[in-house]
C-alpha cells in the first residue's frame, strides 16, 4: 500500500470524526428561535391590510400600579394599551376605538383596534368550569 493511500484514508476518517453534534445544533437553533420571538417584534396588519407581517414593535412601560404596552407601526404610528390584570387582555389606553380581543390559538390572541390588528403572545387561562376533571389542590388552613 502506498503512503499516499494511507494519508488519504486517514484524512477521510478524520473528516468523518469532525461532524457537528446534532444536539448542540438543536440547542443553538432553539436559542436563536427564542431570541427571535423575544425581540419585541409582533405580527400586525395595519390600516385594514389582510396580510400580517412581523413589522410592529412592542414596548412595555410599568408605573403607578399598571403596565402600558405601546405597539409601534412600521410607518411611525403607534397605539397604546393598558394591560389588564383581570384576565381580559388589553384595553385601548387612548383614542375613540375600543380594543377587541379574541383567542386565535393556544398562547396567542388577536387585538383589533379600528383598522389595525395585532397578533400577540398571551397566557390564556382556562375558562371557569373547563378544568372540572382537573385535580384540585388542597386548601391549607391558617395556623
Amino acid at each position: 500500500m502506498r503512503i499516499s493511500n494511507i494519508v488519504a484514508v486517514t484524512l477521510l476518517l478524520t473528516a468523518c470524526e469532525n461532524r457537528p453534534d446534532n444536539e448542540v445544533l438543536a440547542q443553538a437553533e432553539k436559542r436563536a428561535a427564542d431570541r427571535a420571538v423575544d425581540d419585541g417584534k409582533i405580527e400586525c396588519a395595519i390600516n385594514g391590510e389582510s396580510d400580517f407581517s412581523r413589522d410592529c414593535f412592542t414596548e412595555r412601560l410599568s408605573g403607578e400600579g399598571r403596565v402600558t404596552m405601546i405597539i409601534r407601526h412600521p410607518d411611525g404610528g403607534f397605539r397604546r394599551f393598558n394591560v389588564l390584570t383581570d384576565g381580559h387582555g388589553l384595553e385601548a389606553a387612548d383614542g375613540f376605538d375600543k380594543a377587541r380581543v379574541s383567542i386565535v390559538e393556544d398562547g396567542k390572541i388577536m387585538v383589533s383596534v379600528g383598522p389595525d390588528k395585532y397578533l400577540l403572545p398571551a397566557q390564556i387561562r382556562p375558562a371557569a368550569g373547563a378544568t372540572a376533571d382537573a385535580q384540585e389542590e388542597p386548601v391549607q388552613s391558617g395556623n
